[in-house]
């Protein structure tokens, strides 16, 4: 049942529209390299259509109504967009859910110091990575420090051409030989992965003790210019890394890829690449729904899916509870009636072929890039172990549903069964009883620094979302 590439039935129309989402992605990833810079960009893209503050609309005491537009703002890391429809709640929604962090590396709490004339930053990395990936590219600086005062300070540093940018070293092949023996985990360690921040000594001040004239140099004198300038430009201090969440990620902007421009080389395709296409296709909706419309995008899914913004937490039963109470029929069995009968299609990327290593693959089942939107019944590891296994009969009318609306797809699992693994947000929406499965887009690199994408499977994603809420 091979598929065919999806660029060959495409009509001037359709390029034109792929062109178009492909220039608005790129954007999209280009402002959004953390999970906060991406809830920014959904928040304005979704206010821009008209979209409103749920926590606002609570406070005031307004009633919601079929065609209503609201998002959920969860801490500032996740959110949900809800477009209410003319059936009751109870009835179920038609749900997409993608999550917006990506592998990287977290400054750490104490992290600044000075060793040999060189100022690093401590890291701890972030999600699955290939440490080795990381070393020698040039990476920024992004995310917030937030004071004493309750000021919270946004900082970017690494993307202005004017900005200097930040890496980690590596060793130099001349002296690598014991190096070039250890095992590909092990070339560079976690402990390595310090981020170069200075050598510049600070300017000694003149006058000692009485007067004297002597020039005193400061001990750590590297690490203490970078506090000063940290101090000019930003307004904070050491202690103020304590309450940081500062992200390293890699500078610089995503690229079409190809002499063909096919294709997109950027940072953060996962899980982006599936979140920027479920917010473009809700907003899409322009006529009220007949079934609720909502679009998640988690947080935390590269750990677990933890934590307060991880999609384990509750905030979503939450949002889907105000709902019920703001539409004036909240009632404890109602919000469950609602989770359960609820359709999702759990939005996160799939292992695209590389040929260049063909052996990790099961040829028939593969996704292929340039084929269509990527369904995986299951996913999971081994015997599909942590994973959701979504129900023939879901994906019937998945199939029907894709087919009615011209959409180019393809099934497919990871790997080879005993090759590896992964999962994704499905099996814990799946809790609630309802019909769950993995739907993305094919991904070469995944979880590298850069990863690459095609733009055809970009634009299906797009189509399968928007038929999957007009139509499940």
């Amino acid at each position: 049942m091979e598929r065919p590439n999806a660029w060959k039935n495409y009509t001037p129309e359709d390029i034109e529209k792929l062109n178009d989402l492909s220039a608005r992605y790129r954007a999209f990833l280009d402002g959004g390299k953390t999970e906060r810079e991406c809830v920014k960009e959904t928040i304005a893209l979704a206010e821009a259509k008209g979209y409103r503050d749920l926590a606002a609309i609570v406070k005031a005491g307004e009633k919601l109504k079929a065609g209503d537009k609201v998002y959920s703002n969860c801490m500032g890391k996740a959110i949900m967009l809800f477009h209410i429809g003319k059936k009751p709640l109870e009835t179920g929604m038609n749900i997409i859910g993608a999550h917006i962090d990506s592998p990287r590396m977290d400054v750490k709490q104490n992290p600044l110091y000075e060793d040999t004339d060189i100022a690093y930053l401590d890291t701890h990395y972030y999600g699955g990575i290939k440490k080795y990936q990381w070393v020698t590219i040039p990476l920024a600086l992004h995310g917030v420090v937030a004071k004493k005062d309750g000021t919270v300070i946004d900082v970017v540093i690494g993307e202005d051409e004017n900005d200097p940018v930040m890496c980690v070293s590596d060793l130099l092949i001349h002296l690598s030989r014991e190096q070039m023996t250890k095992p590909a985990a092990t070339v560079i360690e976690g402990e390595m992965l310090n981020l170069i921040v200075g050598g510049r000594p600070i300017e000694e001040e003149e006058g000692g003790e009485e007067g004297d004239g002597e020039k005193k140099p400061d001990k750590d004198a590297v690490k203490a210019n970078v506090l000063k300038l940290l101090k000019e430009k930003y307004d904070f201090e050491e202690e103020d890394f304590l309450s940081a969440e500062i992200e390293v990620v890699p500078a610089g902007k995503a690229r079409d890829l190809g002499l063909d421009r096919s294709m997109i080389l950027g940072y953060g395709h996962d899980d982006r690449v599936c979140a920027f296409p479920s917010v473009d296709a809700i907003l899409s909706l322009e006529e009220t729904p007949e079934t609720t419309c909502c679009c998640i995008l988690a947080d935390k899914e590269e750990i677990g899916s933890v934590g307060a913004t991880g999609m384990r937490a509750h905030y979503f039963e939450n949002a889907v509870a105000e709902l019920l109470a703001a539409s004036g029929s909240y009632c404890e069995l109602k919000l469950r009636r609602a989770l359960t009968a609820s359709r999702m299609l759990s939005c996160d990327v799939s292992a695209g072929f590389d040929p260049n290593f063909a052996a990790a693959f099961e040829k028939k089942n593969v996704a292929y890039l340039g084929r269509g939107v990527c369904y995986n019944k299951f996913t999971g590891s081994g015997g599909k172990s942590g994973s959701n296994d979504a129900n023939a009969e879901f994906i019937a009318r998945l199939r029907g549903i894709m087919d009615d609306n011209n959409v180019a797809y393809q099934f497919a699992e990871l790997g080879k069964v005993d090759q590896g693994g992964g999962g994704t947000i499905a099996y814990i929406c799946a809790l609630y009883g309802m019909e769950v499965i993995d739907s993305g887009v094919a991904v070469l690199s995944m979880h590298a620094p850069m990863e690459v994408i095609n733009k055809a499977d970009l634009y299906e994603a797009k189509k399968a979302y928007l038929a999957f809420m007009k139509n499940a």
